[in-house]
C-alpha cells in the first residue's frame, strides 16, 4: 500500500497547486535557513584530526613576572605561547612520541624564471615531527631528515599550489629556490592539506580557517637565519635588542605541541611537565608558580573560542524560524485537507479505516517534505554561496558535506511529517454519514 499511497501523494501535488507550492516553499526556506547556519557551526566545531586528537596536546607554561599577576583572574594575559628557552628544553627532553615547535613566518621567493616577479609566501617554521603529527600527505618527496632538522639545514617543503606556480607539473624535489635571500633545497611537496579548524596554529596565526601553509622550513633553520615571527608576541619583562635578545628573553611567541603514544599518557606527561617547571623555578625562572596546562585538540579549540557564541545563537534563531515555518505549514495543510472532506467520507463509507486514511495523508505530507528537501537543498547551496562571499576564511567552511546533505533530507521529511500530524489526525475524524448526506 505504501507505493500506492506514494503515487497518490505525487498526484496530490497537482491539487491546489498554489497551496502546495506555498507549503513547499515555506518548508524549503525554513530548512535552508537551518541547514546553512548548522553547516557553518558543524564545520567550525568539527574535530580536525579525530584519529589522534586525544593524543595531541598544546602546552602552556606561564613564565610571566609576579608583578601585576592575579592567580584568580580568568583573563588571558598573552602567555598562551612559549618562549624560546622553554621550547629548546622541551624539544630536548620531553618524553613523548613527537615534539613540535612552530611559529608563523613569511618569505619572499625569487623564482628561477626571469619572467616571474618575486612571490610572497606565507608559512611556518616547524620541527620535523610536525609532518607526522598532522599526518601531512605528500604529492612528491617527503619531509627533511632528522640530521637536517637538528642542523637547521636550508631545506624547505612547499605546497602543491606553490609548486605548480613555480614549476608547473614538474616534480620539483631537489630543485633550489631563493627564500628571503637564502638558497633552499626542496625536499617535498605537500598535497592539498587543510586541517579545519587549523588547531595547531591558532594563537596569532592566520586563523582557524586561514590559508594553507605555502612553505615550511625547519624550526632550527628559521632561528639560525633570524626569521621574525608573524604571530602574536607577549613580552612582560625587559629584553635585549635584536633577535638574540628575543631568544634569551621570556617573551612568548612559539607554539608547542606534544603527541603521546596513548591518550592515557596524559597524566605522565603532566607530571613530567610539573617536574620540569619545578626545576626551572630552582634556577630562578617561572616565578608565578602557575599551573602548567595541557589541552588536547578539542579542549584547545574550546579554550581559543574557535566557535563564538554568536554562531550558536544564529543556529538557535534559524531553528526558531523553522518552527514558525512549520506552524504556517500546519495551517496550509489544514486548508488543503479540509476541502477533501467529501473524498474522505466516501473512502470511509467504502470500507477504509481511519488508519488507512491516516497513512494515506501522512505519506502525502511526506511527499511534500521530499519536494521541500529538494528545493531546500538548492536554497541551502545558494545561501552558503552568499555566506562564503563574506571572506576567504568563511568560504572554506561554507559548503555541504555528505552528512549535511543527508541531514537536509531527513530534517525536511521529519519537519513535514511533524507538521502533518494534526491535519492528518483531523482528516481521520471526518464522519462518513455527514459527508454523504451533504452530497
Amino acid at each position: 500500500m505504501f507505493s500506492y499511497y506514494f503515487k497518490l501523494g505525487v498526484r496530490s501535488l497537482r491539487r491546489n497547486p498554489f497551496l502546495t507550492a506555498l507549503m513547499i516553499l515555506t518548508l524549503a526556506i525554513g530548512v535552508a535557513a537551518s541547514i546553512s547556519t548548522l553547516t557553518i557551526l558543524h564545520a567550525m566545531s568539527s574535530n580536525p584530526i579525530p584519529q589522534k586528537s586525544e593524543r595531541l596536546f598544546a602546552t602552556v607554561i606561564d613564565n610571566g613576572p609576579l608583578e601585576g599577576y592575579n592567580p584568580s583572574s580568568t583573563e588571558r594575559d598573552g602567555n598562551e605561547l612559549l618562549g624560546y628557552i622553554d621550547v629548546v628544553n622541551l624539544l630536548a627532553s620531553a618524553p613523548v612520541q613527537r615534539k613540535v615547535a612552530l611559529y608563523g613566518i613569511s618569505g619572499a621567493i625569487e623564482p628561477a624564471r626571469t619572467d616571474m616577479p618575486v612571490i610572497s609566501a606565507e608559512g611556518m617554521a616547524a620541527s620535523r615531527d610536525f609532518f607526522g603529527m598532522a599526518d601531512v600527505p605528500f604529492l612528491h618527496g617527503q619531509e627533511w631528515g632528522e640530521a637536517a632538522d637538528k642542523a637547521g639545514a636550508d631545506v624547505v617543503v612547499i605546497s602543491r599550489a606553490l609548486s605548480e606556480k613555480l614549476y608547473g607539473s614538474v616534480n620539483p624535489v631537489g630543485q633550489r629556490i631563493r627564500l628571503n635571500g637564502f638558497t633552499y633545497q626542496v625536499t617535498g611537496v605537500m598535497n592539498t592539506f587543510r586541517l579545519l579548524p587549523k588547531f595547531y596554529h591558532l594563537v596569532g596565526g592566520p586563523g582557524a580557517f586561514g590559508q594553507e601553509e605555502e612553505i615550511i622550513v625547519p624550526f632550527a633553520n628559521a632561528i639560525r637565519h633570524a626569521f621574525p615571527g608573524q604571530d602574536s608576541m607577549s613580552c612582560n619583562g625587559k629584553r635585549d635588542a635584536g633577535f638574540q635578545g628575543l631568544l634569551k628573553s621570556e617573551c612568548t611567541w612559539i607554539q608547542m605541541w606534544f603527541e603521546t603514544r596513548t591518550g592515557g599518557d596524559r597524566t605522565d606527561l603532566q607530571n613530567w611537565l610539573d617536574g620540569y617547571a619545578a626545576e626551572q623555578r630552582k634556577l630562578g625562572r617561572l616565578p608565578r608558580n602557575a599551573p602548567n596546562r595541557l589541552f588536547d585538540v578539542m579542549q584547545w579549540l574550546e579554550h581559543q573560542k574557535v566557535v563564538e557564541n554568536d554562531s550558536r545563537l544564529q543556529v538557535y534563531l534559524s531553528f526558531g524560524f523553522l518552527l514558525l515555518c512549520l506552524v504556517n505549514t500546519v495551517g496550509l495543510l489544514l486548508a488543503k485537507f479540509s476541502v477533501r472532506a467529501a473524498e474522505i467520507g466516501i473512502r470511509r463509507a467504502l470500507g477504509a479505516s481511519r488508519r488507512d486514511v491516516f497513512q494515506q495523508f501522512l505519506i502525502e505530507t511526506g511527499v511534500v517534505g521530499l519536494a521541500g528537501a529538494g528545493l531546500g537543498l538548492l536554497l541551502s547551496f545558494a545561501a552558503l554561496a552568499l555566506i562564503g562571499m563574506q571572506s576567504s576564511e568563511i568560504k572554506v567552511v561554507a559548503h555541504l558535506d555528505w552528512q549535511m546533505l543527508v541531514l537536509t533530507v531527513v530534517l525536511s521529511l521529519a519537519a513535514s511529517l511533524l507538521a502533518g500530524l494534526l491535519p492528518t489526525w483531523r482528516a481521520c475524524q471526518v464522519t462518513p454519514a455527514i459527508q454523504l448526506k451533504s452530497q
